[in-house]
């Protein structure tokens, strides 16, 4: 039976190191870039505008602080879904709210979302953004706006039987409209 063993096919020694080897650089040529992008990207420090969002069983509150262009202006609100009863021709049925979150374009903001009960989640698909509200810890998040508009977004974490009624409404306007909004506001 050991007639028929090739001796050469059962030590090669180079054909080890070669399918080991190459993957190995490959994932390398892959992962040390994508790192760097992930360190750049969290340790950015000059954000213009700190949102600090808070999940609640079933609603958003809002805070703006650290407003490093308007100095002494600070902004408080909790936004809740828009009742059916009081839909009107304007709102989107189960996508909109009744306090809109409003953020400048092209500026540099920082969210800062945590929950006061439970696990919940702020998603915004349309600007890529998805963060855990985690009751006791604070998830950051840096974002830019390059174009004015309307984008919805809602809890994708099973949070409760409300879970599906707490919508996200970010509404990207311009730096002067802006401005007024939170003169307005306040």
């Amino acid at each position: 039976m050991s007639k028929f063993i090739n001796s050469s096919l059962i030590e090669i020694q180079i054909v080890e190191w070669v399918w080991t080897l190459i993957p190995a650089i490959l994932l390398l040529q892959i992962a040390l870039p994508s790192l760097l992008l992930l360190y750049i990207l969290d340790e950015r420090s000059d954000s213009k505008l700190t949102v600090k969002t808070i999940g609640h069983q079933w609603y958003w509150s809002y805070q703006y602080r650290d407003l490093k262009f308007l100095e002494g202006i600070r902004l408080e609100f909790d936004s809740y879904i828009v009742p059916s009863t009081e839909i009107l021709n304007s709102h989107f049925r189960l996508l909109d709210v009744d306090n809109r979150t409003v953020l400048p374009t092209l500026i540099q903001i920082r969210m800062l979302i945590t929950s006061s009960d439970v696990l919940h989640s702020w998603t915004v698909p349309a600007m890529g953004v998805k963060a855990d509200a985690v009751p006791g810890r604070l998830n950051q998040v840096k974002l830019v706006g390059h174009r004015p508009g309307l984008f919805f977004g809602q809890c994708s974490e099973i949070c409760g039987a409300n879970h599906r009624f707490m919508p996200i409404v970010v509404e990207m306007v311009r730096y002067d409209t802006f401005i007024n909004w939170l003169i307005v506001a306040e």
